[in-house]
């Protein structure tokens, strides 16, 4: 069964990513941090750093635009690798980073109030055009879990070999 958007529900899991990242990522040793699936593919500490540009620059900013409802609604491209380019922080710092901003976004998207007329008010996404409040919300709960289960993955695949004949049931490791 597929659900329809539904605000509280999808601001609940957004309010509980941070805390989940620190849970599986606070205080783990590099070697979990920083394991991958192989070239060209994104480690933990990676993904901590992508959800917490986009905190800064895709969802919340890309909200307003919609809200706004000026004449050009057009949402700038984001630029899903810009933390591959810089030196992270330690990853604690990340981890705070992205819990006070999820926490300054979620204060933000609770003082719109929103009502299902805004929710179908629309912006343009630059490869998608016309895309509703709706569908950029649904669509940031739907990125969370999407990376919290990348880092899952990555994560378990970390030890594909140490758990021995144990691979045929897990099928996270063919993944």
């Amino acid at each position: 069964m597929h659900a329809a958007f539904d605000l509280a529900a999808g601001r609940a899991i957004l309010a509980r990513t941070p805390r989940v990242l620190e849970a599986w990522l606070g205080g783990l040793p590099d070697e979990w941090l920083q394991a991958t699936e192989g070239p060209e593919t994104w480690c933990p500490r990676d993904v901590l750093g992508h959800l917490v540009h986009g905190e800064r620059t895709d969802w919340i900013p890309r909200a307003r635009i919609i809200l706004a409802q000026d004449g050009d609604r057009r949402f700038p491209p984001f630029d899903r690798t810009a933390q591959l380019r810089v030196t992270p922080p330690p990853v604690a710092e990340q981890l705070r980073t992205f819990a006070d901003l999820r926490r300054v976004s979620l204060e933000e998207l609770d003082s719109w109030q929103l009502d299902e007329a805004r929710l179908s008010l629309e912006g343009i996404h630059p490869a998608f055009g016309a895309v509703s409040l709706r569908q950029l919300l649904a669509t940031w709960v739907a990125h969370d879990l999407s990376h919290l289960s990348q880092v899952a993955r990555v994560m378990a695949k970390h030890y594909r070999e140490a758990v021995g004949p144990w691979r045929a049931y897990l099928s996270v490791m063919e993944r």
